[in-house]
């Protein structure tokens, strides 16, 4: 399996559709509480990445479904794309938003 990454377009896109759209923030808590995406249709996580840099092979977070696409992201997008790695050696269905937060607060406006 191999992740892939998104646009902070396309990403838009899925939020304005049908399905819930599960985010996962990979900055530190305190960061997270300062901002991140939040809508009806998104399902936001916040595990900080040194939590899953922690992780073995296979070790399961139970905040997350194998059966469910899973958005990473984080403030420029390089610590969810280290993330992205680990969780898709790990079975999960991950993408990254290219850019991170950065670049989504860019689009917004």
């Amino acid at each position: 399996m191999t992740y892939k990454k998104i646009e902070p377009k396309e990403l838009h896109k899925r939020i304005q559709g049908e399905e819930k759209v599960i985010l996962l923030d990979v900055r530190a808590e305190e960061k997270y509480k300062e901002f991140h995406i939040e809508d009806p249709q998104v399902e936001s996580l916040n595990i900080p990445k040194t939590e899953i840099f922690d992780l073995e092979e296979g070790s399961v977070l139970l905040q997350l479904s194998k059966e469910r696409p899973v958005v990473v992201t984080c403030t420029t997008g390089n610590s969810a794309e280290k993330c992205a790695k680990i969780l898709d050696s790990l079975g999960y269905q991950v993408e990254v938003l290219e850019g991170g937060l950065t670049a989504w607060k860019e689009f917004r406006n």
